[in-house]
């Protein structure tokens, strides 16, 4: 394949052992060419400015600005970027963050030349692969279903904030400027969104899952 038509690879980990090892398995094949690295997520979105490579092999955990923030902030500037995903931890939040962020496919550091070079190939003509450890998370999550809370409404994410707090009806009432009745209102639409019977289970799971600052 002509050096016109090879495939421009940027590597992204804070290990230059394993960047050293990824551009190994990258000189292997001769359609992907290694054009870049960055060792942290703020020199990935910097090098990929200047280099504008088709795809790229981003380490999830890092100091400072990690692999999803970084991706995401690529994809927001140079969308026509894929982003791979690779990592030592198939978990499920750092899958979901990884895709959430625009990673087209989520690898795992073990991964043999040939799969890393197929992904790679895969990843520049648009098409997802998945570890099938991270397809698994992401099945297991799917399963749980959505995080309680998610369907909460603006005005109710202040009045369980209130809650949390510790304020009564009346007192959140005074807060809000709105009657009690309302209040009430927005009390028991929250325990029946959250599946919840009580304020004190609504606060406990509102703080277990971060529904509130």
């Amino acid at each position: 394949m002509t050096e016109a038509s090879s495939i421009r690879v940027m590597i992204v980990d804070d290990h230059a052992v394993v960047r050293s090892g990824l551009g190994a398995f990258l000189l292997a094949f001769e359609d992907l060419e290694l054009v870049g690295e960055a060792s942290s997520g703020a020199e990935a979105v910097r090098v990929c400015r200047e280099v504008r490579p088709d795809v790229v092999l981003m380490d999830l955990v890092m100091p400072e600005m990690d692999g999803a923030s970084a991706t995401r902030a690529i994809r927001q500037e140079c969308p026509q970027v894929q982003v791979i995903a690779l990592t030592s931890f198939p978990e499920e939040e750092l899958v979901q963050r990884a895709l959430q962020s625009g990673a087209i496919s989520y690898l795992l550091k073990n991964v043999s030349a040939e799969e890393l070079a197929a992904a790679v190939r895969a990843a520049k003509l648009g098409r997802s692969t998945l570890a099938p450890e991270a397809a698994q998370a992401l099945v297991h999550a799917a399963a749980q279903g959505p995080t309680p809370g998610h369907d909460l409404t603006e005005r109710e994410r202040e009045v369980l904030q209130y809650m949390v707090e510790g304020l009564g009806n009346a007192e959140i009432a005074e807060r809000l400027v709105v009657s009690q009745s309302t209040i009430k209102f927005h009390v028991s639409s929250i325990l029946s969104k959250l599946g919840v019977s009580s304020r004190t289970e609504a606060v406990a799971l509102a703080l277990k899952h971060h529904l509130v600052s």
